[in-house]
C-alpha cells in the first residue's frame, strides 16, 4: 500500500440550494491528503462544522478537481448524508 492511501484524506464541500427547488447541487472547496486533511478537518471543527468519516465515499471525491461540481449522483449521496444528520441531531441531541 503506498504512503499516499495510508494517509489520512479530507474533502471539503459547498453546497448550494436553489430557490427553484431544480438547482441543488454541491462544489468540492479544498481536497488533500495527510497535513493538508488534518488542516481541512481542523478548520471544520474550529468553525464547527460536522465532519463525517466515510473512507468510500472521500475516495470517490478526491477524483474529482478542486472547484468542480459534483455529479448529480453524489450530490444525491450526500443530499442522503445531510439529512440523516439533521435527523439525529434532532431526535438524538445526546449524540
Amino acid at each position: 500500500m503506498s504512503d499516499e492511501k495510508k494517509r489520512r484524506s479530507a474533502v471539503a464541500l459547498r453546497y448550494f440550494a436553489g430557490t427553484d427547488g431544480d438547482s441543488q447541487h454541491s462544489q468540492i472547496l479544498a481536497q488533500g491528503y495527510g497535513d493538508f486533511a488534518e488542516r481541512i478537518v481542523a478548520e471544520a471543527a474550529a468553525h464547527d462544522i460536522y465532519c463525517h468519516n466515510a473512507p468510500e465515499l472521500v475516495a470517490l471525491l478526491m477524483q474529482l478537481n478542486p472547484d468542480e461540481y459534483l455529479p448529480d449522483s453524489l450530490t444525491q449521496i450526500i443530499a442522503e448524508l445531510v439529512l440523516w444528520l439533521y435527523d439525529v441531531a434532532e431526535n438524538h441531541p445526546e449524540r
